[in-house]
Order: structure tokens, then sequence, then C-alpha cells
């Protein structure tokens, strides 16, 4: 690859490197949150008792769901990428939310001092997928600038199509 070109690697690669970190998510994640929230709840009275309780709610069918929606989005942010170059706003912000959430699911899992659903595959597999395709990116010379803004705006993005995935699946699931 030139230094002035962004494979498909880079692009679609996004897509690949959600699904590997989702299959974690998707195999852990609902058991996980059934074993650990009664703990989770004792051990962090601070937060709002309707946390605890959305948490609660997701059951495996909604959870899968979800997953699926959330897919959907990676595999149109990474088509978004591919066929502008890597150029994409889009494809940035959601290579960007995507690295940033990795990062998240590393503090969840230092804050509970143990492994949460995402913490094994974020630094095999998001971080640096996000750090070398980021640095693709600016061998092409299409890497926006990196702003605190675009931060916010990446872990914005995440957070959102989360809520959105779930509020997707639950109503497709009739979930509560």
């Amino acid at each position: 690859m030139s230094d002035d070109h962004v494979n498909s690697a880079v692009t679609y690669g996004l897509f690949a490197a959600w699904l590997l970190h989702d299959a974690e998510e998707l195999v852990a994640g609902p058991r996980w949150i059934r074993e650990n929230v009664p703990v989770l709840r004792k051990r962090f009275p601070g937060v709002p008792e309707r946390v605890w309780r959305a948490m609660e709610a997701v059951d495996e069918r909604e959870f899968a769901v979800a997953v699926g929606v959330m897919g959907a989005i990676v595999a149109s942010a990474a088509v978004a990428g591919g066929r502008s170059g890597g150029r994409s706003a889009f494809y940035q912000g959601a290579l960007d939310g995507f690295g940033l959430h990795g990062l998240v699911h590393l503090a969840q899992a230092a804050a509970v001092r143990g492994y949460t659903p995402g913490s094994a595959t974020s630094p095999l597999i998001v971080v640096p997928f996000t750090l070398w395709a980021r640095g693709r990116l600016r061998r092409a010379g299409v890497l926006r600038p990196a702003r605190a803004r675009d931060a916010a705006a990446g872990l914005a993005l995440a957070a959102g199509a989360t809520i959105v995935s779930h509020a997707i699946a639950r109503r497709v699931t009739g979930g509560r």
C-alpha cells in the first residue's frame, strides 16, 4: 500500500475488528450481567437504581438484536470509509468511537477489578486496530486532526449508537 492510498483493510477492517470484539460481548454479556449486577449494586451504591434495572432488563434476545443493529451501523461506517478512501467523517468518527469505547471497557474492568464483557478483546483488537488504522489514515493524508471535541464526538457516536441499538432491539423483541 502506498502512503497516499487507504486500502480496504483500514476501512472494512473496522467492521471485522468490531465483529471479533462484539462476538466476545455477545457470548459473555447477558450472563455476566445476571451474575454481577447484584454484587455491583452493593459495591457501587451511588449508581442510580434505574441504571441497574435497565441492565437487568436486557435479556439474551434483546442483546443479540442490539448487536445486530450495531453491526449495521458499523458496517455502514466501514462502507462510507471504503467509498471515500477513508475520508468520511462518519467512518473516522466511528473509528475513533470504537477505539475510545475499547478504553472504556478497560476502565470498567479496572473499576470492578476483574473481567467485564469486552475487556479481553479491547487491548488485543479494539485499541491496536484503531491505532493502526489511524496511522494508515495519517500516512495517506486523510486523517482529520485529533481534537478533544472529536474525541467527545466519537464517544458520543458510540454511546448514541448503543442507545439506538438497544431501543430498536427492545421494540423488536417486545422487551421491558
